[in-house]
């Protein structure tokens, strides 16, 4: 670096070149350091000979050693070389400074745009003695100036052609700018709106809504309204949904974008949309939003001056046989006459409500117990009068359930719950009456729900457990299979009968889970069985139908199977008749069951939908007899019979047959002249846990 500036400094006095000139280089040379600088001498011919260039110069130009002193054709490229003296030599003859832009290949093999500015460095004569070209890399500062250009005509485009007015204002409210659909909107050209204020185009009266919006706005927060009307410019109001949202700068507000479409035609048709929002398409009564909000507004009044109402929930007794004989139209066409009907009576201010289907509300206000009484017992009488449709005759009776403010309930849902669950009571007692809503009637609702909530949480609690009821071979008294039924003990509850929680299950879905435990569980406990020395014995357990569905019921048997390393044989799947109606589905299940090597019974045989079919059709081994006719079987000639015949029909299959429900000796001594394999009840044993089994019925080794 030392010599290069020695070099210069030794042309410089010989050229003569004044101090002045010489500071300028240099002060170039300093404040542009980043720069490309190159410091050439003009020779004759004319040619370009370096006489200095810095540090990033001869980086970027990748010149190598020994270049000072030598000319631009003797240093780079033909192609380049020839493209910088076309430059150079522009400014021989123009003698000012003069800038050209190209681009340069680096090292790396990117491209880097620059832009040159050449001076020239003139003697007395006026002649260009030297040039110095500082080169600037503007590749950034070009693709982001391309990148705006792209963003703004982005911009303008979403601006420009957006079928909503788009119109900007500074934080004063001048307008700014207009889109062509906020020209074509207000009826103004860009030049009629440009500096006027947004508020001459605002309704007077929503001249305060719009400044709060205004206000917010500028505040740095987006708002919107539907209830500023623009004045057009030919005098007529436009009712329009607006928005504004601020301009950001650089985090600055700078102004505010006010956005607005049109929506003159639907807010014509306001009244009518409110109209339907409010009121049931079909019978043109108030439909159940209409009812929420009567109710608040009821409530907050009675709050305030101690008034008492009441709510009538009325549901028309039969209307479904009745729409689904006669059809949907002749249907609609009773609810028309019922809404009519309802709507004929004296008392005044009340109001009813369609919530749905054939389900009518009615709000009595300022109204006791006995007002209620009195308004439900006309209504009653009311319709013992006939309908006449299509000339014909028709009668329709209404269930009422009735719940009081604020007895029964002190906002709305509290109140319409109680006044249906009345109404529940009524469609539960014969119908076509009126029911007041007492506490104790949700008791049960409340218990089923309480009773879903603990059940969902059984499993994870440890409060299922399996108890098992031998079967007893009626010749040799012998026990050698049991059947595994399903107990819970609620920690708060107690033990819930499987007569309340089995169904719930099955509604529920909960069966799945539940069940699936149950094959755990059984295949568990006949590993511990067999490891403490139990032979040739053989546990059953209940397959619902919703089990019997799943696809993966089979894996999930296998699986148990496998995992507690038992042999099948000791497995016994129990399924009811109504499982297998559907035989394309049942089949493939029942010989993958088969294949698996568990025996399969039908449960509760001949309560069901019995087909002899699928006895033959199907891989079954053990038939049950229910106990509904076991019980009678040794008074009652006709469950005699039907014991009989399924004994003889199992047997002549090949089949066990097991009987349920024997309770005393003249059920065993008449199953066992019947031939019944074998039987199980309360006179042999109830259902006992795991453990009392093992002391009462088993030889095992502690």
């Amino acid at each position: 670096m030392e010599n290069m500036k020695e070099i210069l400094s030794r042309e410089l006095n010989n050229e003569k070149i004044s101090n002045k000139i010489e500071r300028i280089i240099y002060d170039i040379i300093l404040k542009h350091i980043k720069d490309l600088i190159f410091i050439m001498k003009v020779e004759k011919g004319p040619s370009f000979r370096y006489l200095f260039v810095n540090e990033p110069g001869i980086r970027h130009a990748t010149l190598s050693s020994g270049f000072i002193g030598k000319t631009l054709n003797e240093v780079l490229s033909e192609e380049v070389a020839s493209s910088l003296q076309s430059e150079y030599e522009k400014i021989l003859d123009r003698k000012e400074t003069m800038i050209f832009s190209d681009e340069v290949k680096m090292p790396d093999g990117s491209t880097m745009i620059g832009e040159s500015f050449l001076t020239p460095i003139l003697d007395e004569k006026d002649e260009v003695l030297y040039v110095v070209s500082v080169t600037r890399d503007i590749t950034t500062a070009l693709l982001e100036k391309k990148r705006l250009i792209k963003s703004e005509q982005k911009y303008r485009s979403i601006v420009d052609h957006n079928l909503d007015g788009i119109i900007s204002v500074d934080l004063k409210g001048a307008i700014l700018e207009v889109n062509p659909a906020g020209n074509q909107l207000t009826g103004y050209t860009e030049k009629q709106l440009t500096k006027r204020s947004i508020f001459n185009l605002i309704r007077d009266q929503d001249i305060p809504d719009f400044q709060n919006l205004f206000d917010i706005t500028k505040n740095g927060y987006p708002s919107e309204s539907l209830d500023i009307h623009f004045v057009h410019r030919k005098g007529h109001y436009l009712s329009i949904h607006l928005k504004t949202v601020p301009i950001v700068i650089n985090s600055e507000i700078e102004g505010i974008y006010v956005i607005i479409k049109d929506i003159s035609e639907q807010a014509e048709n306001a009244e009518t949309i409110r109209y339907m929002a409010f009121h049931d398409q079909l019978t043109g009564l108030l439909n159940r939003r209409a009812l929420l909000a009567d109710l608040d507004k009821y409530i907050l009044d009675a709050k305030k001056v101690g008034n008492e109402f009441a709510l009538l929930s009325i549901d028309l007794d039969r209307f479904k046989y009745l729409n689904d004989t006669l059809g949907h139209i002749f249907g609609d066409e009773i609810l028309k006459k019922v809404a009519e009907r309802l709507c004929e009576f004296r008392h005044k201010n009340y109001s009813v409500y369609r919530q749905g289907g054939d389900e009518f509300i009615i709000l009595l206000p300022h109204a006791d117990r006995g007002k209620a009484r009195r308004f439900a017992q006309s209504i009653l009488a009311r319709f013992t009068s006939s309908f006449y449709l299509h000339s014909k005759e028709y009668y329709i009776t209404p269930s009422i359930g009735v719940s009081m403010y604020p007895n029964d309930g002190n906002n709305a849902e509290a109140l319409i719950k109680n006044a249906d669950e009345a109404l529940f009571r009524v469609k539960e007692k014969g119908k076509a009456h009126f029911q007041f809503y007492r506490s104790e009637m949700n008791s049960i609702i409340n218990n089923v729900v309480e009773l879903e909530t603990f059940l969902r949480k059984a499993i994870d609690k440890n409060e299922l457990t399996l108890y098992y009821q031998p079967q007893i071979d009626l010749k040799t008294m012998k026990i050698t299979s049991y059947e595994a039924l399903l107990r819970w003990n609620n920690h708060e509850l107690g033990f819930i009968s499987p007569a309340d929680f089995i169904p719930l299950a099955e509604d529920t879905g909960l069966i799945i889970p539940i069940g699936a435990w149950v094959i755990e569980t059984a295949c568990k406990q006949i590993k511990d069985w067999s490891d403490k020395g139990e032979k040739d014995f053989k546990v059953a357990i209940n397959i619902s139908p919703k089990q019997f569905q799943q696809h993966s019921l089979l894996t999930i048997i296998q699986k148990a199977i496998e995992k507690h390393r038992i042999h099948p044989k000791c497995l016994e799947i129990e399924i009811t008749e109504g499982a297998m109606q559907d035989t394309r589905d049942t089949s493939p299940i029942l010989s993958g069951l088969k294949d698996l090597g568990v025996s399969i019974s039908v449960d509760d045989f001949g309560t069901g939908y019995s087909s002899l079919s699928y006895l033959k059709k199907f891989p079954i081994d053990v038939l049950k007899i229910d106990k509904s006719f076991v019980k009678d079987v040794h008074v009652n000639e006709k469950d005699a019979a039907i014991t009989t015949t399924i004994i003889h029909l199992g047997r002549s299959l090949g089949m066990e047959v097991i009987a349920e429900g024997v309770e005393n000796d003249e059920q065993a001594q008449f199953l066992l002249n019947a031939n019944c394999h074998k039987a199980q009840g309360f006179l042999y044993s109830k259902p006992l846990p795991a453990d009392e089994i093992e002391k009462n019925f088993m030889n095992i080794n502690e």
